[in-house]
């Protein structure tokens, strides 16, 4: 038999957010110390982890320390991919001058990059570890160019991360997502998923299970965060699959770690936000108002070359890198 867990969205940092009024980052190190502890007490062979490590690629190095200590006492591998917060400009080209590149060179962590394959066997069980990093296409192209994995001779089960929108009920227009009705794939067993940090009832058709848990961390105040409870999930592989989700023991409800008088004045912005971004989609027809977002409605508008834009994307990346080596973590 062969056991795994899955954890995603941990978004390690060194400072909390606006709208958790608790000590985060020590809230944040029990959880991952709860994470190995389940890990050993369950005697999994591997954890995996979704996406979003961290919660920007260039934290500091102090912070990296501070985690990296409690990841380092996981006695089995801690596979992973590169999640939006991870990289430079949602380019995943950029990983290895991340700080989860760094951890992925001490061997701290194992990356997993498009293509690549991991194995997790015991007992004459066979499990294949794929994964598919953030890219700023996810969500935006054909489903089956990044949540389907080809098994392998030799694999009892296929096993793919990805970490991508993918969600059960539609959200608004300009929002990338994918709906779960359109990643069940013969070839994979099971499609790990995270990104989307309020997660999702378990997935379940033939056999085959879509699954994500959820975030990890907390780090925003929406209604939805204040009753959800952090989670992972155990995986057990044998003549067929279990699936377990363990809540986190450590985690406090939501109402007493996160401020709800902020939720007033996150409506006041949001309503400012949405009229602001009616005044430029009058103005211009765009759906987005970020940078990355901009440039693809322009190359969508004008017909320009893909590999034109994928320059311009390359650029913005090397810029946002070169700005946070000038300005610090900044948090």
């Amino acid at each position: 038999m062969v056991s795994l867990l899955f954890v995603t969205d941990t978004h390690i940092r060194g400072t909390a957010p606006r709208s958790r009024v608790d000590d985060f980052v020590g809230a944040l190190r029990g959880k991952l110390a709860e994470v190995v502890e389940i890990a050993h007490r369950e005697q999994v062979d591997a954890v995996l982890h979704g996406g979003d490590l961290f919660d920007r690629p260039d934290i500091s190095p102090a912070v990296v320390r501070d985690f990296a200590r409690i990841l380092r006492q996981l006695e089995v591998p801690l596979y992973t991919i590169a999640g939006n917060h991870d990289i430079y400009g949602h380019n995943p080209d950029t990983v290895d001058r991340s700080m989860l590149g760094l951890l992925d060179a001490f061997g701290i962590v194992r990356l997993l990059r498009p293509g690549e394959r991991a194995w997790v066997r015991r007992d004459g069980v066979a499990v294949q570890v794929t994964g598919q990093p953030f890219h700023y296409d996810l969500d935006k192209r054909d489903p089956g160019d990044d949540y389907r994995v080809e098994k392998s001779d030799g694999a009892d089960y296929a096993v793919h991360m990805v970490h991508g929108m993918a969600v059960e009920r539609a959200l608004p227009e300009g929002v990338a997502h994918t709906m779960v009705n359109q990643l069940w794939f013969e070839e994979v067993d099971v499609l790990l998923t995270g990104h989307y940090h309020a997660g999702f009832p378990l997935q379940h058709r033939d056999g085959r299970y879509i699954i994500n848990p959820g975030a990890l961390a907390r780090i925003n105040n929406h209604p939805s965060e204040m009753k959800r409870m952090p989670q992972v999930v155990l995986l057990r592989f044998r003549n067929r699959i279990d699936v377990r989700f363990l809540p986190i023991a450590c985690a406090a409800p939501g109402k007493t770690v996160l401020d709800r008088s902020y939720l007033e004045k996150a409506a006041y912005r949001e309503e400012k936000m949405a009229s602001f971004v009616q005044e430029v989609r009058a103005a211009g027809e765009f759906k987005g108002i970020g940078i990355l977002d901009i440039v693809e409605e322009i190359a969508g508008m004008e017909g320009i070359d893909g590999e034109v834009k994928s320059e311009a994307m390359r650029r913005i990346a090397v810029a946002q890198e070169q700005l946070a080596g000038e300005g610090g973590e900044g948090e």
